[in-house]
């Protein structure tokens, strides 16, 4: 504990800065530091968490009530992919004239979508008829379970042992035009 002006003072030799820590402790508490050092590493530690924080993407699929098998595979794939790289899902069925009459082909297909990706995605809303269509949004389970898309090694099967055949027997010399 030291006065202000002799604080001043080893601030000053060492090339430093008096930086004012707690003003409303009884007496209040000063460091000798390099503020501007100081600054420049609380930025870096601020921008280095901004750079670990997760930005939550929602990636949007839409969908027919008529959608064909190869479509709707197609579909799905990108599906999964988006679930795979973390990102939310919102899938969308789209109606259109007399096919608003049948909302159940639209939530006949995302049941289907539903069932099809429990192994690494959650309903986070439930379907539900918004106007002209119709809504249901995923989320990726926090660890899937990966599954290994590569085709299995083949096991290794033992070489086949070597048999020594029988020499082939000398062939009698023919005479030409015999």
């Amino acid at each position: 504990m030291q006065p202000l002006p002799a604080a001043l003072a080893l601030a000053r030799e060492a090339d430093l800065d008096l930086v004012e820590v707690a003003a409303s402790a009884d007496p209040p508490v000063c460091k000798i530091m390099d503020f501007n050092r100081w600054k420049y590493e609380q930025e870096q530690k601020r921008k280095e968490s901004r750079r670990k924080a997760t930005q939550v993407v929602i990636k949007e699929m839409k969908f027919r009530p008529k959608i064909d098998g190869h479509d709707y595979e197609t579909k799905m794939r990108h599906v999964e992919r988006f679930l795979a790289e973390g990102n939310k899902v919102k899938l969308t069925i789209m109606f259109r004239g007399r096919e608003m009459a049948h909302p159940e082909l639209g939530l006949r297909i995302l049941n289907r979508i539903a069932e099809q990706v429990a192994d690494f995605a959650v309903v986070e809303s439930a379907p539900r008829q918004d106007g002209r269509n119709m809504t249901m949004v995923l989320h990726p389970v926090k660890n899937p379970a990966k599954k290994d898309t590569r085709r299995p090694k083949p096991e290794a099967e033992p070489a086949p042992a070597v048999v020594a055949a029988p020499a082939p027997e000398p062939a009698e010399p023919t005479t030409p035009g015999t």
